[in-house]
C-alpha cells in the first residue's frame, strides 16, 4: 500500500474517533448533571451524577461493612477503588434514600450512554462511562458521562484478589433464576452481564431511589 494511502486511512480513523468523541460529549452535556451526598452513617461524601432520568452516585461505594473488603486488604485501596462487597453485603449497604442498582436499571444506564445489544455485549457502553486514567494497556475511556468507572477487581470466594487495573465487577440487586448462591454482575472490561457467585467481592454503584 502507498504512503498516502495508510497516512489517508490513519486520517479517517482518527477523524471517526474524533467525530465519536464529540457526538458523545453532546450527548453527555445534554443528559447529565452533578452533585454530591454525604452518607449520614459515616460522613463521606461521594460525588453523583443524573444521567438520563436515573441519578447514580459517581464513585464506587467506601461504607464499611461486614463482608465488605480493601483490594488485598490495603485500606490505601479503599480510597482508590472503594470497597468490594460480597451480594449479600452489597444488598443492604446504600445509604438511606438509595439502592443497589437491579440488572434493569443498569440496562437503562447502557441506554441512555448510546449502547447497543450486541449478543452478549453492548457495544459503545464501556468508553463512555470508564475513567479517563488507570486503565491498563490503553484501556482508558472518555468518561464521558462522569460515571467515572475504575479498574477496581474483584475479591474471589478464596479470598484472592484478581484484575485491578484491568477489570470492574459491580453487583446488580437481581438474583439469577435458578440459581439460589448466585446474582448477576456487571462487567466493565467490555459491558455485558453475568451470574456468578454471591461470595465474590465486587464493587457497589448505588442508585437513588
Amino acid at each position: 500500500m502507498a504512503a498516502s494511502a495508510v497516512l489517508n486511512t490513519r486520517e479517517i480513523y482518527m477523524e471517526k474517533r474524533l467525530l465519536t468523541i464529540i457526538a458523545a460529549s453532546l450527548l453527555a452535556f445534554a443528559l447529565t448533571g452533578c452533585n454530591e451526598l454525604k452518607d449520614p452513617r459515616d460522613g463521606k461524601i461521594y460525588r453523583t451524577v443524573k444521567i438520563g432520568k436515573q441519578v447514580w452516585m459517581a464513585e464506587n461505594l467506601n461504607y464499611k461493612a461486614g463482608d465488605s473488603y480493601c483490594y488485598e486488604d490495603n485500606p490505601a485501596k479503599c480510597q482508590k477503588y472503594g470497597r468490594l462487597y460480597t451480594w449479600n453485603a452489597a444488598y443492604e449497604a446504600c445509604p438511606m434514600g438509595w439502592h443497589l442498582p437491579s440488572k434493569d436499571e443498569y440496562r437503562m444506564l447502557f441506554k441512555t450512554v448510546g449502547g447497543i445489544v450486541d449478543g452478549k455485549y453492548w457495544t459503545g457502553v464501556a468508553n463512555n462511562i470508564k475513567s479517563t486514567k488507570g486503565w491498563n494497556n490503553d484501556g482508558n475511556g472518555v468518561d464521558a458521562f462522569g460515571f467515572s468507572v475504575l479498574p477496581a477487581g474483584y475479591r474471589d470466594e478464596e479470598g484472592f484478589y484478581r484484575y485491578e487495573g484491568s477489570r470492574a465487577h459491580f453487583w446488580s440487586s437481581t438474583e439469577e433464576a435458578g440459581h439460589r448462591n448466585s446474582a448477576y454482575g456487571v462487567f466493565l472490561d467490555a459491558a455485558h452481564f453475568d451470574g456468578d457467585s454471591k461470595n465474590h467481592g465486587f464493587s457497589v454503584r448505588c442508585i437513588q431511589n
